[in-house]
């Protein structure tokens, strides 16, 4: 049975390329915003960061907290000061309910309600031990209160999702878990209730082979409510697929398969996707940034915008895309730069080709951060890059800005 994790463990091989870059020199300047302890104020950030109408930054961590029984991961946010500063405040530490009710370690990026309020999932912990998906509602007083709004069960149902969960125009929560009827993984809806209640609904379950395998987030939506992620692993060469969700009147959802990775230089194990107001996708791969471009004709154009040879440039791509307002890309790598990794920025051209340019390396020490993952960057309204890494002073991870 293949799993997820493959997409960090199976071999890669890349045949010889000769490219000539076009990589400008980094002169952008990074400033640490938070240096995570590994202790209650949590360790490990793993998640693409999210901003309130003030600036505020919001996200979470695998790991540490102050839970009465497990040290299992956060909830915090980061409030701007008029000086430049940041403060940390942790919303909610996980592993503070008997048996671990409240979940544990949190998984992906959060996502806001119309009344403030913050919604996620968890990895594991729950009423199973599957995970769960929460509410973080703001009180009066300054605090948080958690409410386990769905327990996910294992098994055909699925479990322990994998990118945190996002919302539709009517208030209805979609993700990705694992398990499934095939147990390859699956896409989920919860459905709000009147009482208070959310009910899942299992939207597609994925069969390996050619409809691919191990869904992982960030999901998307096109305006005609059609839903897009990225399978790491699957479809016929294994090397993982493109897929789009479609739903019918009749209240199912149909698969199409709208890329197939072949591996080497054309990419394999895509993780991450982006949606512009065109509607088309941009996404990374093993050593590549790409673009695919809906047809007239149903099908779908696969574009290579980069490719990624290491050194400065970067290398090993596994972070999501972000856009700013001009239309620039934005994303990480997790080597290259001083074997660190690195932040850049592809910026699309008048003759449709795109150029690189190279925000920021990690140092060799590590105290700015360390071999960014699988959480995309968020951009602010001024062009300010946010991101997470592990490493830093304590080795539990950082949150970091890039000022252009």
């Amino acid at each position: 049975m293949k799993h997820h994790t493959r997409l960090f463990s199976k071999a890669l091989v890349l045949a010889t390329l000769v490219i000539t870059l076009t990589v400008a020199a980094v002169a952008q300047t990074e400033t640490i915003l938070h240096t995570f302890t590994g202790g209650s104020d949590g360790g490990y950030p793993n998640s693409t960061l999210i901003p309130d109408s003030n600036g505020n930054l919001y996200g979470t961590t695998g790991s540490g907290g102050s839970g009465a029984f497990c040290n299992c991961g956060t909830v915090f946010e980061l409030v701007r000061g008029s000086n430049g500063t940041w403060t940390q405040n942790v919303l909610y530490s996980f592993g503070s309910l008997t048996g671990f009710a409240d979940g544990t370690n949190p998984q992906g990026r959060l996502s806001f309600d119309s009344k403030g309020n913050l919604y996620g999932a968890t990895n594991g912990g729950g009423s199973t031990f599957n995970g769960t998906v929460f509410e973080l509602s703001p009180q009066v007083n300054g605090t948080w209160t958690e409410t386990v709004i769905y327990n996910f069960k294992g098994g055909s149902t699925g479990g322990n999702p994998s990118d945190g969960v996002m919302f539709d125009s009517h208030g209805n929560l979609y993700g990705a878990a694992g398990g499934g009827a095939y147990g390859f993984g699956l896409i989920f809806e919860l459905v709000p209730g009147a009482n208070g209640t959310w009910t899942e609904k299992v939207l597609h379950n994925f069969s390996d082979n050619v409809g691919g395998s191990a869904p992982f987030g960030p999901l998307v939506f096109d305006q005609a409510g059609n839903l897009y992620g990225a399978s790491p692993d699957g479809g016929v060469f294994d090397y993982g697929l493109v897929f789009e969700l479609t739903p019918g009147a009749n209240g199912k959802w149909t698969e199409k398969v709208v890329h197939v990775f072949p591996g080497g230089s054309a990419g394999s194990f895509p993780i991450g996707l982006a949606l512009d107001a065109a509607g088309n996708l941009y996404g990374v791969a093993t050593y590549i940034a790409y673009e695919l471009s809906p047809t007239s004709g149903g099908a779908w154009k696969f574009k290579i915008l980069h490719t990624f040879v290491g050194g400065v440039d970067g290398a090993s791509p596994q972070s999501g895309l972000a856009f700013d307002r001009a239309g620039n890309l934005y994303g990480t790598t997790t080597s290259g730069g001083v074997h660190r990794g690195t932040v850049y920025e592809l910026i699309p051209g008048s003759n449709g080709t795109w150029s690189e340019r190279i925000l920021h390396l990690f140092a060799g020490d590590g105290v700015d951060g360390v071999f960014p993952g699988t959480a995309a960057v968020a951009i602010d309204s001024t062009g300010n890059v946010f991101g997470t890494t592990q490493g830093g002073a304590s080795k539990a991870g950082v949150v970091y800005e890039i000022v252009p």
